[in-house]
């Protein structure tokens, strides 16, 4: 594997440069497709791409029903201007299907793996004719799949996994010697639409506090609330936000009880059917950044 870059070591315009004429050399004459989730490492390797490539990089963006709201035109929209041209797929009943009735945590990565990379995106690729897939695997990905803290759909090879073989594509790994320095879980369309109206309350009111990561999780479990005078047995929302370098490590980000107390309000106001607002207050490790 690749010796790691750190965010102290890497320059920039010396690495962007190299892996630009990389991607251009494997993939020759040939087309590379990429999908584009909108987050950083994808949106950066679409760049690389498209900068390598050109018009010979086709972009594609999996709606798999599981996004925020509008994050598709957002995505769309943010890389036209950019000059690269984002085809959207809708596969949500796809992965609504492969998901349903699925409640433990790594069949449900491997059920989005495979309806991925096997069946939507493979499918893609296929009629592309594409020989070559620009993925945002970064060095953080491998070291948590290989440590079996958890199984990152997006990496293969390091598993003994030929994706040529197993997916009829080869896989290109620009950001592979780098981490995120600087760089969801639901199974029903209901449950995304909730955790989807929190998470633009949490997006709308904590963009301005300089996290490194925020969001809104839905758990499971109903909790008993009253409204109206009245019991409700609803749902509950967690809040988490986060101060990091590399995701690596992480502390909670230290709000005013003001704003906690605006999340609370608004997002039981917003959000039908949720009675309580809890905020993470616990550092990884060996809480996690992310919640499945």
């Amino acid at each position: 594997m690749a010796t790691e870059i750190t965010a102290q070591e890497l320059n920039t315009e010396l690495f962007t440069n190299e892996k630009v004429e990389e991607i251009r050399e494997t993939v020759g004459d040939g087309m590379a497709i990429n999908a584009l989730s909108g987050g950083v490492d994808s949106s950066v390797v679409t760049m690389l791409g498209h900068r390598a490539l050109g018009k010979r990089l086709r972009t594609v963006f999996v709606e798999n029903g599981l996004m925020r709201e509008g994050e598709a035109r957002q995505v769309v929209d943010f890389f036209q201007k950019l000059g690269v041209t984002v085809e959207v797929v809708d596969a949500r009943e796809e992965f609504f299907a492969a998901l349903a009735g699925i409640t433990d945590p790594e069949e449900k990565r491997e059920a989005i793996t495979q309806s991925f990379y096997r069946n939507v995106f493979g499918r893609i690729v296929r009629e592309s004719g594409a020989k070559y897939l620009l993925q945002g695997t970064i060095l953080t990905d491998i070291d948590e799949t290989v440590a079996g803290i958890k199984r990152q759909h997006n990496v293969f090879e390091q598993l003994g996994i030929d994706p040529q073989e197993a997916f009829g594509y080869r896989i290109l790994e620009p950001l592979i010697q780098l981490r995120k320095d600087g760089v969801r879980k639901t199974v029903t369309p209901e449950r995304v639409e909730t955790v989807r109206k929190a998470n633009a309350v949490v997006e709308r009111l904590l963009k301005d506090t300089g996290a490194f990561q925020y969001m809104a999780i839905l758990h499971e479990d109903r909790v008993t609330g009253m409204r109206d005078g009245k019991r409700d047995f609803g749902q509950q929302i967690e809040v988490r936000c986060w101060d990091s370098i590399d995701a690596r490590t992480a502390t909670p980000t230290r709000l005013p009880f003001e704003i906690l107390e605006k999340l609370a309000d608004e997002i039981i106001r917003e959000v039908p059917g949720v009675v309580s607002v809890t905020y993470n207050i616990a550092s990884k490790p060996p809480s996690t950044i992310e919640a499945i």
